[in-house]
């Protein structure tokens, strides 16, 4: 089996529109959730979320392009640039034919769906435009990234909910190691943040109308974001051959089904997944030192998530560090795993933790140490990135320094 590597990242989200401006809000501890600005906002009991704000596509991309690209393909395309950039790859022959790409997404292009139904429904029209569905499909930004890039090799779109990412990834490292391919493009990205996309998480009553407070006994719920996080993921030899700067390692991974409730978490799926993630890696459990948490905010997640955590490791539960990165820049639904591998790379590598902020209160039920509000310095060896999604979808990254 291959090892496999990062050697490129790439993000566009609430904290910032690289990875360097993410991981300095990270560090500290900025809160990117703000007052929504779109179209009928007023008219949505939920007004905040972890919007990109100042984006101007029109200055990034020609008119053709914007006929066929929607904002989640937007994003996705500039995380994939800097990610790419950062590689050092370009893409010919050999290369191109044994490279892919696999992200995650949940909803696509929520934002052309919603455009369009005004159109229709509100506006009257008996037309839309003959690009629509090529620009609505969840596997648009694949589909658009492999274009730009010469990428030959598989490409394909993950969607499960809130665990897109996290599974395309796992794919993506699992082809690497196995020799299917050379390197792979992979993360996912999202962009629900319209009046429809948020008036339709509104009816679940989950979403907090003030802060993300994961693990506080004062929270209130979750709060939607949007962005992307692309990655490339390399065969180890093949990048030391060409000297490129490695971030992290990926080492393992695991996905599990709760098989039991289309809402509500189990732990005995998220430990599974959890304690996959380890044996896949062949990581011993007191070697972990940090755990980006799934960590939304509601009080089932938290709860359980951490249930979990404490089942699997034991007593080393409480020397382990576990942060939600949700509290920052909102939950990006399919993209959120991408984003927050971000988080477990800048522990590994610049041995910064980054915080749970918005804590207030502890929880007896969740009494981790969840890195309360402030960023801690610490040398972090392994990390694991988990991702719980509706539908009982469970999926977890393990990665190692370098």
């Amino acid at each position: 089996m291959n090892r496999v590597v990062i050697t490129g990242a790439g993000t566009i989200n609430a904290l910032g529109k690289s990875v360097p401006e993410t991981l300095e809000a990270m560090r500290e501890g900025r809160c990117g959730i703000a007052e929504l600005e779109f179209r009928d906002v007023d008219r949505l009991a939920i007004k905040i979320g972890g919007q990109v704000k100042g984006f101007e596509p029109e200055a990034i991309f020609n008119r053709q392009q914007l006929t066929l690209y929607d904002r989640f393909t937007q994003f996705t395309l500039m995380a994939a640039q800097e990610a790419i950039t950062q590689s050092g790859l370009v893409f010919g022959g050999e290369l191109a034919a044994t490279t892919g790409v696999v992200l995650g997404t949940a909803g696509g292009g929520v934002s052309t769906w919603d455009d369009n139904y005004r159109s229709v429904y509100e506006d009257g029209k008996n037309r839309v435009h003959p690009f629509v569905v090529p620009k609505l499909m969840n596997n648009a930004a694949a589909s658009h990234v492999s274009m730009q890039y010469n990428l030959k090799g598989p490409s394909f779109t993950v969607s499960t909910a809130c665990a897109s990412s996290n599974h395309a990834m796992a794919q993506a490292f699992a082809m690497v190691r196995s020799g299917m391919a050379r390197a792979m493009v992979t993360g996912g990205s999202e962009s629900m943040l319209c009046f429809g996309g948020v008036k339709a998480w509104e009816g679940l009553r989950v979403m907090s109308r003030d802060a993300c407070r994961p693990f506080s006994a004062n929270r209130n719920g979750m709060v939607q974001g949007e962005g992307a996080g692309v990655f490339v993921f390399e065969d180890y030899e093949h990048a030391r051959a060409r000297g490129a700067e490695i971030l992290a390692e990926v080492v393992g991974y695991a996905m599990t089904s709760d098989a039991a409730d289309i809402v509500m978490p189990s732990k005995q799926g998220a430990a599974r997944a959890i304690a996959g993630a380890l044996a896949d890696a062949g990581v011993a459990r007191d070697k972990v030192g940090y755990i980006n948490a799934h960590g939304t905010g509601t009080a089932a997640n938290d709860k359980t998530e951490c249930a979990a955590v404490a089942d699997v490791f034991g007593t080393h539960a409480d020397k382990l560090m576990i942060s939600s990165t949700k509290s920052m820049h909102g939950h990006l639904i399919g993209g959120t795993g991408a984003v927050e591998l971000l988080a477990c790379i800048m522990a590994l590598r610049d041995g910064i933790v980054a915080p749970t902020i918005g804590y207030e209160e502890p929880d007896p039920e969740c009494a981790l140490d969840v890195v309360p509000n402030e960023a801690r310095d610490a040398r972090v060896d392994y990390a694991l990135s988990n991702a719980f999604a509706f539908g009982g979808l469970n999926a977890v990254l393990a990665l190692k320094r370098v």
